[in-house]
């Protein structure tokens, strides 16, 4: 007995945590300075982890009606109907749900090289066909219309990152909406904001209902997180908002309770919490202008919560970054063997990671 051919199937290579290099190298876990799966460098929302302390001796009830309360706080965000918010356990969450609301077998998807790795995962779990556009490292990895389309060949779903994972660009309204109206009638453009608190370009949601002088489109899809600015990525929290003409369809596709009871619970809370997520995209406004600055490595711009520097060895500079007690993102997996990625942090842990690179670059 064995499953399914998987052999085209990727390992989604995360960052590891702090407590496992403390314990390689034999150094306090309080010494690593983590910058490496840009998590909150200020950790989770006050009133999100207050909230589940509260919320711990009623987690022998399905999250039913809190549930409900946090899919229409979203909706109230983002001003749009509760049916069109389709949450879900973490951003990857979602994107499963959409695979599986627009995806037969043998369905194709278009997804970017470098990118991120899960919106080919679930393709392929959905027993979709992947194909690749390329952000050029000599154009500045940007994504443009032509990037995209030059590459199309009428894909059920393409996938726009904005801003990028892992080189920080963005693609504005105009491009998305170019692509989308050069896309076939039957392809839907998801465009994935997973950090977009961080930036100030507008979300892709003014498409989906026609705000800010767009004309609504119904082939238009936003991912949001809680997991960045809110600093929920421990409990896996995500959702999509998606047109209204076709929202009903997460009925028919979601898992029973999509979100736990505490994750609902916190998300909730740091909905409210003003104060955390203003603190937050501050420092990371500050934390990419100072790496822009003072790395003597050449950055790229960048509008989410990271930098992408340009080394000669990723993996060996990560490496003897790593032994110095700072941890970055090695580029590698991403198809860039010549980068690391730097999360922002906090004004402490940023200078001393531009201190290290410096070092050990140098």
């Amino acid at each position: 007995m064995q499953p399914r051919d998987l052999s085209a199937h990727a390992v989604y290579a995360a960052g590891r945590g702090s407590e496992e290099v403390a314990r390689e190298l034999g150094l306090d876990p309080e010494r690593i300075v983590k910058l490496s799966s840009n998590e909150n460098p200020f950790g989770p929302s006050p009133a999100a982890v207050e909230a589940i302390r509260e919320a711990a001796g009623s987690i022998h009830t399905y999250p039913k009606s809190v549930h409900t309360d946090l899919v229409a706080r979203i909706a109230d965000r983002w001003d749009v109907t509760s049916p069109q918010v389709w949450l879900a356990n973490g951003g990857d969450g979602a994107l499963d749900y959409l695979s599986r609301a627009f995806l037969d077998p043998g369905d194709g998807v278009l997804v970017s090289e470098p990118g991120f790795a899960y919106y080919a995962m679930t393709a392929r779990y959905h027993h979709g066909e992947v194909r690749t556009y390329a952000l050029e490292k000599s154009d500045g990895f940007a994504q443009t219309p032509e990037t995209v389309l030059d590459s199309y060949d009428g894909e059920r779903i393409v996938y726009l990152t904005s801003p990028h994972n892992p080189t920080g660009t963005e693609a504005d309204l105009a491009a998305i909406e170019r692509i989308a109206d050069e896309t076939g009638e039957d392809t839907l453009v998801v465009v994935d904001e997973a950090y977009g608190e961080f930036s100030e370009t507008p979300s892709a949601l003014a498409l989906v209902e026609g705000r800010e002088g767009w004309d609504a489109r119904d082939d238009v899809a936003v991912l949001r997180t809680f997991s960045k600015a809110y600093g929920l990525a421990g409990i896996r929290l995500g959702y999509a908002l998606v047109p209204d003409e076709w929202a009903e369809a997460y009925t028919r596709v979601n898992t029973p309770f999509a979100a736990s009871s505490l994750a609902c619970r916190a998300g909730l809370a740091a909905l409210d919490d003003r104060e955390h997520v203003e603190r937050t995209t501050e420092t990371v406004e500050w934390s990419r202008e100072y790496m822009h600055a003072e790395l003597d490595a050449h950055t790229y711009p960048s509008a989410g919560n990271f930098v992408l520097v340009d080394v000669e060895d990723a993996s060996a500079v990560a490496e003897a970054a790593k032994r110095e007690g700072v941890v970055v993102r090695d580029c590698s997996s991403f198809g860039l063997p010549e980068c690391v990625r730097v999360t922002c942090g906090t004004r402490e842990s940023t200078e001393r990671a531009v201190s290290v690179l410096n070092e050990v670059t140098g």
